[in-house]
């Protein structure tokens, strides 16, 4: 019997690249939600091609346009006729619990993620999860209700399910330490006095991933890798100093794992987000996705170096918070989240965005064992700070 799936985010480029997987592997997978936040005319394109029984939008005012798209054809119209259609927090949250879906995907952007994750963590579902902001906010938390209810969150970032992998087959008492490789984004070697000048567009100009817009300025100012440390350190009971990060500009690496005994194991492959999705859906099965292999002897080296932490401070405000804890991972993230939206309507510059973040840090009133409330709390309040510094 299919997989019955919920994608969160099926608009965004985990989720357009779970539904190549699906359009390759029908037999394996059935698409039984969809939801988007904005990007209505795709969702219309993709319920008329997979055939939903619900799609959830962000926005209960976009109802009417999905409705309008959807009756312009008679593939359209048939999918609606079948389709139940539900909207804002709650939507994704009946989602993400739906009695009729087996797992879920997380590939929603940013701090929107926490509440459908654990309400599909409350519902017993597998989870797949591309939305690491939702470990960042509330790790101890979301974990702690995972290992509650029986659940496993399987890594869809290419970084955690390298580390995963890895990690299969061997004994979690000979974990030593781990490396997540980084590709070090597009201002690697850029001298620091040009960083005031970088523009939005060159900051979306990704060497080696594609990419949405959040994500790809996170690589930028490696805060994405930021958020993995953190992220990893929650997903693999780590300390923050068995965590190290690795630039690797050729993206081939896409983690390590370190033993006790000195070994080291490498994941590797071409950088293409679809095997790690479609190996957090068919765990333990790998399917064929028609992907090449590297050609190694094309690549002559794979190169490795340590961050520049006088560059990109992100690496630095990543430890802080894993050392911490509390409510400042999540106040970390949410400054983060204002400060690239900042970047990309032209509000600040890029040097900006870490000052933005450590200003906001650096005010946050900090709760070392904080509840759920008191975590959403910190998150607004480290959003309306961040507005009103701007």
């Amino acid at each position: 019997m299919p997989k019955r799936l919920c994608i969160l985010g099926s608009t965004g480029s985990i989720g357009t690249s779970t539904l190549d997987i699906v359009a390759l592997h029908p037999d394996q997978f059935d698409v039984t939600i969809l939801a988007a936040a904005n990007s209505v005319e795709r969702l219309a394109h993709q319920i008329i091609q997979f055939q939903p029984k619900m799609a959830v939008l962000f926005d209960e005012k976009r109802v009417d346009h999905l409705k309008a798209l959807l009756g312009e054809t008679d593939e359209g119209r048939g999918a609606l006729s079948a389709l139940e259609i539900v909207w804002g927090s709650d939507g994704y949250r009946l989602a993400a619990a739906h009695p009729d879906v087996d797992a879920v995907l997380l590939a929603m952007v940013g701090a929107a993620g926490l509440m459908p994750a654990l309400a599909a963590i409350d519902a017993g579902k597998q989870i797949a999860l591309a939305n690491k902001e939702t470990l960042v906010m509330a790790g101890e938390l979301v974990m702690a209700r995972a290992k509650e209810r029986d659940v496993t969150i399987y890594p869809v970032d290419s970084e955690h399910s390298a580390i995963f992998q890895c990690l299969e087959g061997n004994r979690r008492g000979d974990l030593k330490k781990i490396f997540l490789t980084a590709s070090g984004g597009p201002f690697r070697k850029t001298p620091l006095d040009r960083f005031p000048h970088i523009q939005p567009d060159d900051a979306l100009n990704h060497p080696t991933w594609a990419m949405g817009h959040k994500i790809t300025i996170d690589s930028a100012t490696l805060m994405n890798k930021a958020l993995e440390v953190v992220e990893a350190v929650h997903l693999f009971s780590l300390t923050e100093d068995q965590v190290e990060v690795v630039v690797h500009p050729q993206s081939i690496v896409h983690s390590m794992v370190g033993f006790t005994d000195g070994a080291i194991m490498a994941q590797m492959g071409l950088p293409d987000m679809r095997s790690a999705i479609s190996y957090a859906l068919s765990w333990p099965q790998r399917l064929d996705l028609q992907l090449d292999f590297p050609d190694f002897p094309g690549l002559h080296q794979l190169e490795f170096e340590a961050p520049d932490g006088e560059r990109f401070p992100s690496l630095g405000f990543a430890r802080a918070v894993c050392r911490a804890g509390g409510t400042l991972p999540a106040v970390m993230n949410a400054a983060n989240e204002i400060a690239v939206q900042a970047f990309l309507d032209h509000q600040i510059d890029f040097p900006g965005i870490f000052d933005l973040i450590e200003k906001i840090m650096g005010e946050h009133h900090h709760i070392a064992s904080p509840n759920l409330d008191q975590i959403i709390e910190a998150d607004g309040w480290a959003r309306e700070a961040a507005l009103s510094s701007i």
